[in-house]
């Protein structure tokens, strides 16, 4: 056709130009690759030399921006790196995050939780053959490189590739510390570099033995053992000083996985992972091969054991301690972790106590019918609590009987009324009349349903009389009683009504025994606490107590007190508590003997008891258990301690209150007749004591003889109520009686109450005689 053969002729007759100006498609590419490769080894000159065009200076502009973006890019990625890494001073801790540790007040730890180490070993103590096994396992150039060692990652990925498994790690021993410290397992570019540029500052800043200690402490072996030691005990129950050499070889190779090579889940591949372990021992000449050869066929033996990061003494105190931690720190430093949390238990004296509450309720619990028990110790000079137990059985029950339970005290109460009195300026030789009294439909009875009569304010105390408390509490008023008791360290309500005398409110035994060590301390009152200090992981105080004790009741009245409460120790109720030095202290028993108590105390300790049920079923015991309880803890606290008397009593002849009384006027105050088996009691071989009971407690005398006696004793004041109705005594027999009385109580002259005091009641005199009985 024309067309083909015209088309035909201009292809034949132009091929030279064609070939000149348009490449074939298989040379474009190789050119363009040509032409680029000549760019990039022009690019150095281009970046020096001035543009001489348009073009060049366009391209210019480009690489500069490119680079300065990129350079850009790269410092804000290290900026960012550099910003969420740790603080210099952060390098030198060595303790993981999420973790508690408790301490006692020797150092020795009470409780840990998380994953946390429970034997921190020094480097010297740690066998050398150990530490270099763990180097010929985890990182054979250790001590060789700055944190990153290249040419192990290199190694690293040829044995991996070789196998088509991964079995060798590229990580040294600085990065897995770096990891274990301050990073988490997470797979990610932006881990790897913060552990990279970490590991740096942490060589930068660290000794290698300060490393190799730290990791040695800290790493993971396995069946919950953080660090050497505890993995010596999990696995061999004994120290790491005692491990074998194949021992030591085994637990070098746990490291890189835990789980797969634990002895305890697949012994075959712990025994190869150990085996490879001796060879690079070997391979690094810190083995011979004998000794490789004999360790490497050497069974594996395992005496399992748990670790002991999760043994806990002194439950209940700890426990009360992590409740107490938001009080001191804020969340988030709680939530963080790492916390060393140092207390004020005594451990020593925590065992005695533990030991006194379980002999208590073994030997006492059934036939008394309590089957609980609690105790608290505190010094009273600066507040700490030296021990805690909170029940027979943390592991049955975890109510804290101690700081948890609110309890009646009872006549323990009875300690901060008669303090309240004796502040406001009462004698303890103020005597009151015990008989039976009714105040507003409110009608008080002692323990052993007997009246007594006229007793002195000290005896009554002594014997825990309760009409006579009432009686006290009145002339005192409440605001007065409720007020000192809650400065002496009662921190729960009290109500104002007649039976607060008795301990009607409520309270616990920590804030009850803390009360009375404000008694042992001549009225300074500290503030129960059991944490001296917490610190942070990195070793930085967080908190720390400041012991400042505050004056809540005055010398005089406090050293009175005392001194009123060591007799019920000695001729009282609290007589089982009788130790050979100076002890008071106070009985307590509530409603149906639901309650029993004893609170006790010398000048360096004050120690609280309590025995009941959980569910305050009556108990058919007495407070004198509580009394031999307490009895049997002191022992033991202060076998090393010594003895320290109390504060002589002040006198008595003009002396003044420090605090006001706002006495109680009762509407309605009536007193009921004693019933006849009273009256008559022990008629048969009538003895001293039922007589002066009966002569005093006479409800109805004949109106004559009632003047004629009140007026003998405004006239000569006797020492003996029950010679008082006899035949009046000449003057010198008189003056004599009044001089054996002085000589018993030489600065308290006999107060003789009004009528509103005694409320109608006949008059009579006191005694120093009084037999103790219960309360």
């Amino acid at each position: 056709m024309p067309w083909l053969k015209e088309q035909e002729a201009i292809r034949n007759t132009k091929p030279a130009k064609k070939t000149k100006t348009t490449p074939s498609r298989q040379q474009l590419p190789r050119r363009k690759i040509a032409k680029v490769l000549t760019q990039i080894k022009q690019l150095p000159q281009q970046l020096v030399s001035l543009p001489t065009g348009k073009q060049p200076q366009h391209r210019r502009s480009l690489w500069l921006i490119g680079i300065g973006g990129s350079a850009i890019a790269l410092g804000g990625i290290w900026f960012f790196i550099e910003q969420s890494l740790p603080q210099t001073t952060e390098l030198f801790t060595v303790v993981r995050d999420e973790t508690l540790t408790i301490k006692a007040a020797d150092g020795t730890i009470l409780q840990q939780t998380g994953p946390a180490t429970r034997e921190q070993l020094q480097l010297a103590e740690i066998p050398e053959p150990l530490v270099q096994a763990f180097i010929a396992s985890e990182d054979r150039r250790f001590y060789r490189h700055n944190g990153i060692d290249y040419q192990g990652v290199v190694r690293a990925t040829l044995s991996n590739l070789r196998s088509a498994n991964v079995v060798e790690g590229g990580s040294t021993i600085t990065q897995q510390l770096a990891r274990i410290l301050f990073l988490n397992q997470e797979r990610t570019v932006w881990r790897k570099l913060k552990e990279i540029r970490l590991s740096q500052k942490i060589e930068a800043n660290l000794t290698k033995e300060q490393i190799l200690e730290r990791y040695l402490n800290l790493v993971y072996l396995g069946e919950g053992a953080y660090g050497v030691a505890d993995a010596a005990w999990v696995y061999f129950s004994k120290p790491v000083n005692q491990l074998t050499l194949p021992e030591m070889a085994m637990i070098a190779g746990l490291a890189p996985a835990p789980s797969r090579y634990s002895p305890a889940v697949n012994l075959a591949a712990a025994q190869q992972r150990r085996n490879l372990v001796l060879r690079r021992m070997r391979e690094d000449r810190v083995l011979d091969a004998a000794t490789a050869t004999a360790a490497s066929t050497a069974p594996i033996t395992l005496n399992t054991n748990s670790p002991k990061r999760l043994q806990v003494t002194a439950p209940y105190f700890t426990t009360y301690i992590q409740k107490e931690l938001p009080k001191y720190i804020a969340a988030e430093d709680i939530e963080a972790g790492g916390l060393i949390v140092e207390t004020t238990l005594n451990p020593q004296w925590q065992n005695a106590a533990e030991t006194a509450v379980k002999n208590t309720v073994t030997n006492n619990g059934r036939w008394q019918n309590f089957e609980q028990a609690a105790l608290v110790a505190i010094n009273p000079r600066n507040g700490e609590i030296r021990a805690l137990v909170g029940g027979k059985d943390f592991e049955k029950n975890q109510f804290n009987r101690a700081t948890q339970a609110q309890r009646q005290p009872g006549s323990t109460f009875k300690g901060f009324l008669y303090a309240a009195a004796i502040a406001t300026g009462l004698s303890p030789y103020n005597s009151y009349l015990d008989a039976p009294y009714i105040v507003e439909g409110y009608e008080p009875k002692n323990y052993s349903r007997e009246f007594r009569g006229w007793l002195t304010m000290r005896d009554a105390l002594t014997s825990s009389i309760n009409t006579i408390a009432v009686k006290v509490l009145i002339d005192v008023g409440f605001d007065p009683v409720i007020k000192l008791a809650q400065q002496m360290g009662i921190k729960s309500q009290l109500q104002p009504m007649y039976s607060l005398a008795l301990g009607s409110s409520e309270v616990n035994l920590l804030e009850l025994t803390s009360a009375y060590g404000t008694l042992a301390t001549q009225g300074m009152h500290a503030e129960p606490h059991g944490i001296r200090r917490i610190l942070n992981r990195s070793g930085e105080v967080l908190y720390s107590i400041e012991h400042q004790p505050k004056r809540v009741l005055d010398p005089g009245s406090a050293a009175i007190t005392t001194w009123m409460l060591q007799n019920v120790v000695q001729s009282g109720t609290g007589r089982p508590a009788f130790l050979n030095r100076p002890v008071a202290g106070k009985t307590g028993t509530s409603d149906e003997s639901r309650d029993l108590w004893f609170v006790g105390y010398i000048p360096q300790l004050v120690a609280g008891v309590w025995l009941g049920n959980d569910n305050n079923e009556p108990t058919w015991g007495n407070s004198g258990t509580a009394a031999a309880t307490w009895r049997q803890f002191m022992r033991s606290a202060v076998e090393d301690m010594p003895v320290e008397d109390f504060p002589e009593r002040p006198t008595l002849t003009g002396r003044k209150g420090s605090m006001k009384a706002q006495p109680i006027k009762p509407q309605r105050v009536s007193s009921s007749k004693i019933s006849s088996s009273s009256r008559n009691s022990d008629n048969n071989n009538r003895s001293r004591r039922s007589y002066r009971r009966n002569q005093q407690e006479a409800n109805v005398p004949q109106p004559r003889r009632r003047s004629r006696r009140r007026d003998e004793r405004s006239a000569t004041p006797t020492a003996n109520p029950r010679r008082s109705d006899r035949t009046p005594t000449t003057p010198q027999q008189g003056a004599l009686r009044e001089r054996l009385r002085n000589l018993r109580q030489p600065d308290s002259p006999r107060k003789e109450l009004s009528p509103a005091q005694t409320n109608g009641s006949s008059g009579g005199s006191s005694t120093d005689y009084v037999v103790p009985t219960k309360e």
